[in-house]
């Protein structure tokens, strides 16, 4: 289709001011200075026939004044266009006609050429919708000709508004995808340890098959088949011919798609850049520990693992891992370009919650401690009823990814009228892992309780033990910051003895569990508007009728009755993220003064419903919530008596994780209780 684009006569100020610019320096300081009787020369001429030709000026003008804004322009002609609703926006956004509504000097005459254009340009566009067999009526304003005779003898009513332009659609069936198929060239063809990949690309382009064509869905499938060809072993693939073809008659549209994988590429060597503050060997342990090592498959998941391992190791404030490309040779280098974070820094925060009241904290990092290398993370938090000051080290990394770790802490908890003042020191060896994490280290602990009520200590000496623990999780969720399916699970077990003047044994143990359950058939994909590809890869755990979170927590410690064990050995519960509709560690063992205790024996279960709400638009990022939750603590199993807490809430899915707003009803105080948590954490 040709455009025209209607040009302008060159004006004459343009033409003398580009001979101006050519006439040499010695020419121009002639002309300054010469007689005004002198006979004039050819530019003189030149000017004089654009003043002559222009309208009358002020004799000079202040270069420096800037020039009047040019009033925006009118239409020079309107567009009605009578389409159904779901084409309509689309084709009046697109449509070429539109580019040439505003251009001052359009006449009628090619006005009447873009009209002519203009059917064939909306079957492109309807094409591009799936539909192929429309009626497109394009009418031009009633006094066009008119206009353009008028034009042709240079009267200047050529300069008002063109009219009307009037289109008529009737877009027809949509055409329908009856097939997709994929062939495959190169290496993959083959290959044997290719045959997943083969089949995870013919089960994305097959999405398509049976949904209206649009030219969109074509691109994004192509472009989805691409991407999971070069995600895995062949980085240098590309399409090597795609086809569309449209049976208009019957509304049906074959497609087919040729994949060259090229052969199959190895990762090479870790290539870092950017290591100066800390030791280049930890940024390649990282690394081989996200599983790029030197001869494994080609993996974009493996190099995006490993830049996300090193930008959670708090070193560096950015990492990229990637390689290039190449024709040459199976084994491409891996690079890594790092930006350091500073060896030191201080962070000063205010915060709150509906548990614990305004907080205030203050946190300094050392990534690097002299002499050792290690990091050191020290903390003091300031809450309504908690104080907390806490040091942990770690060392980097070794080649299995296991590290040693130490810390210690000084907290002091009010609950009711006792004040619990303890101390905690720990030693041992952690490993981070993608899905697991596994710990084991030596504790002690020393506690003591001062009732505010009676001005005494619950004891009289402070209680306190030393424990060897082994601590373990595994998380199998489909998204770890917003789940909405899987499952995670964690064990703690731990045996000592108690310290002081009674030694006795002892073993604990706790473990959690949290589980999500889709409700009811996957939610269709959202339905695009004209000219925007479908998602057609929704989550199969998006369903219309949300989903059930189950979450189970169990704690024990065995012991003699006459064991001292540490307070913060022992279990109480209650707040926002266990049992709602009760505060912070409020259930416990009740105590004849009203307040409670920790505990040998904790349980707590809850259930949550968590629906999406609807709005005009589809499906929303807030959803609500109805939940009933339920905690016991006792010092002997068969005391466990549960107190129950029903109410709920929203949840907004934010892209840091979910923000909950819950109103609670604790069955045992009748009370109602607000409860705000922010974030996913297991």
């Amino acid at each position: 289709m040709t455009r025209l684009v209607p040009g302008s006569a060159p004006r004459a100020g343009s033409f003398v001011l580009f001979l101006a610019l050519l006439c040499p320096p010695a020419a121009q300081a002639q002309a300054v200075v010469a007689p005004a009787a002198a006979t004039a020369s050819p530019l003189q001429d030149a000017v004089d026939a654009a003043e002559a030709d222009t309208p009358a000026a002020p004799a000079a003008r202040d270069r420096t004044t800037p020039r009047t804004p040019r009033p925006p322009a009118a239409p020079r002609f309107e567009i009605d266009l009578q389409a159904p609703d779901e084409v309509r926006e689309f084709l009046l956004r697109h449509l070429e006609l539109q580019r040439f509504r505003l251009l001052r000097n359009l006449d009628a005459n090619e006005l009447d050429r873009l009209l002519a254009a203009a059917p064939a340009n909306l079957r492109e566009l309807l094409a591009t919708l799936g539909h192929f067999s429309p009626v497109v009526d394009v009418i031009g304003p009633p006094a066009l000709t008119a206009a353009a005779d008028a034009a042709a003898s240079n009267d200047t009513s050529g300069s008002r508004p063109l009219g009307t332009v009037t289109i008529r659609v009737s877009p027809g069936p949509v055409t329908r995808v009856a097939t997709v198929n994929v062939s495959f060239v190169g290496d993959i063809a083959t290959a044997p340890e290719a045959a997943g990949q083969r089949e995870a690309i013919q089960f994305e382009v097959r999405l398509m098959q049976g949904l209206p064509f649009s030219q969109t869905d074509w691109d994004r499938t192509k472009d989805a088949a691409l991407r999971a060809l070069i995600a895995r072993r062949y980085p240098a693939g590309r399409v090597q011919n795609s086809l569309a073809d449209i049976d208009a008659d019957n509304r049906q549209a074959n497609l087919y798609i040729e994949l060259d994988s090229g052969r199959a590429m190895r990762m090479g060597d870790v290539m870092v850049e950017g290591a100066q503050r800390y030791d280049k060997t930890t940024v390649e342990r990282l690394v081989r520990l996200a599983g790029v090592v030197p001869g494994s498959d080609y993996d974009l998941a493996q190099l995006q693992a490993a830049q996300q391992r090193l930008i959670e190791s708090g070193y560096y404030d950015s990492a990229f891992v990637f390689v290039e490309p190449s024709m040459d040779g199976e084994s491409l280098p891996v690079k890594v370009q790092l930006r350091e974070s500073l060896r030191q820094k201080l962070v000063l925060g205010v915060g709150g919650s509906t548990d614990s009241g305004a907080r205030l904290s203050i946190e300094h990092t050392h990534h690097s401690v002299p002499g050792i290398g290690w990091r050191a993370v020290s903390a003091l938090k300031v809450e309504r009823v908690d104080q907390l000051l806490s040091t942990d080290w770690s060392s980097p990394p070794s080649n299995d990814g296991w590290r040693w770790i130490a810390g210690g802490r000084l907290l002091q908890e009010q609950d009711d009228f006792n004040i619990t003042t303890s101390q905690r020191l720990r030693a041992g060896q952690s490993q981070d892992g993608i899905e697991y994490d596994r710990s084991f280290y030596l504790q002690y602990d020393r506690a003591s309780v001062f009732n505010e009520a009676t001005q005494t200590l619950r004891t009289a000496e402070a209680n306190s033990s030393i424990t060897a623990n082994y601590a373990w999780t595994r998380r199998r969720f489909d998204d770890p910051i917003s789940p909405h399916a899987g499952h995670g699970l964690a064990v703690e077990l731990g045996a000592g003895y108690t310290l002081g003047t009674t030694r006795l044994p002892f073993a604990r143990t706790r473990a959690r569990w949290l589980g999500y359950w889709p409700l009811g058939d996957r939610s269709p994909p959202p339905e695009p508007k004209p000219g925007e590809a479908r998602d057609l890869n929704v989550s199969t755990t998006r369903t219309n009728q949300g989903r059930l979170a189950l979450r189970v927590e169990g704690g024990a410690v065995l012991a003699k009755r006459s064991a001292a064990i540490p307070d913060t050995q022992l279990f109480l519960t209650g707040g926002d993220a266990t049992v709602r509709g009760y505060g912070l560690r409020d259930i416990g063992v009740p105590q004849a003064d009203g307040s409670v205790l920790p505990g040998r024996f904790k349980g707590v279960v809850s259930l949550e419903w968590q629906r999406p709400i609807f709005n005009a638009d589809g499906r929303s990022p807030v959803e609500s919530v109805l939940f009933i939750d339920g905690g016991a603590v006792a010092d002997r199993a068969g005391d466990l008596k549960p107190l129950w807490g029903v109410g709920t809430g929203v949840r907004y899915n934010s892209p840091v994780g979910p923000l909950q707003l819950d109103l609670a009803y604790g069955l045992e105080t009748k009370r109602l209780r607000l409860h705000l948590n922010v974030g996913f954490t297991f």
